[in-house]
């Protein structure tokens, strides 16, 4: 028994969802050019297909599994089911109109010409906005559009922004926050399942470790108190003595987001010889 899983061969996802499953501890030979391999230390076939093809590949069940952007699953609308958010691939599809076009609210948008590649999302949303406009639907260089006179708006994938300001255009309105998320079958056998809760264990274990770090200080027993107040740890922060007396080594684990707050506060706290140390995976 195993899981096949569908991967992009190429793009924006295939790095990342390669390095996501080595650091699960799998091993795969990813080779140029290869449709498909086996990983030599846990029960995983691998497909390398276009992304656009993955949901369609799952839901029929010719993978059990796929790592592909939210974004594609919902524009194909197919039934299947999300497994887990994985943090890579993040992105935003966003509405976006020329910068000479004066624009208050999405009603600006009603009646319009809007060119995408999301055409079912866009019109989902659209719908819920009550607005009415004429979706065309283009397959790339969506962000031309409007200067050939073919749209007056566009909704299309948005990273950083900077093709949007190359052509002269301002993004006006967000429809959809995604990133790679993975996604089953729903008609896994019992055995598939448990295999494929072993493969998610092994994932959230990778995720936990890259937004935690691992801290090490040196604290002032008369201010020992203090100290581990601010440190919240997994149950709570372990403590031990330094040779050097009045002194002690406190370790613990901190989130990435409330990582320089903490340190900041530590540091005014008396805490000294602060080392950070990355975690590599991290079981709760």
């Amino acid at each position: 028994m195993k899981l096949r899983i569908a991967i992009q061969k190429s793009g924006r996802l295939h790095e990342d969802s390669i390095k996501l499953l080595k650091e699960c501890g799998i091993d795969i030979n990813n080779g140029v050019n290869k449709l498909k391999t086996e990983a030599t230390n846990f029960p995983l076939e691998v497909f390398f297909l276009r992304d656009d093809d993955i949901p369609q590949y799952v839901e029929d069940g010719v993978a059990d599994l796929g790592i592909v952007g939210e974004n594609v699953v919902l524009e194909k609308n197919c039934p299947l089911q999300t497994v887990e958010k994985l943090g890579f691939g993040k992105c935003r599809l966003a509405m976006a109109v020329p910068k000479s076009m004066e624009y208050n609210s999405i009603r600006d948008l009603h009646g319009k010409r809007i060119a995408t590649s999301y055409p079912v999302i866009v019109n989902d949303f659209l719908g819920k906005m009550g607005i009415e406009a004429e979706i065309h639907e283009i397959s790339g260089s969506v962000e031309i559009a409007p200067g050939i006179g073919l749209a007056e708006a566009i909704c299309d994938l948005v990273s950083s922004g900077s093709t949007l300001f190359m052509n002269g255009l301002k993004e006006v309105e967000t429809v959809l926050r995604s990133e790679a998320i993975l996604v089953a079958n729903n008609k896994l056998t019992d055995d598939q399942k448990v295999l494929l809760r072993k493969l998610v264990f092994r994932i959230q274990a990778v995720k936990k470790a890259k937004n935690n770090k691992y801290v090490l200080l040196n604290a002032p027993n008369d201010k020992l108190s203090e100290i581990i107040g601010l440190l919240p740890g997994m149950k709570s922060p372990t403590v031990l003595p330094l040779a050097e007396a009045g002194w002690s080594s406190v370790h613990s684990v901190l989130n990435e987001n409330d990582f320089w707050d903490i340190i900041e506060s530590l540091k005014a706290a008396g805490a000294e010889g602060i080392l950070v140390v990355p975690i590599e995976k991290m079981v709760i």
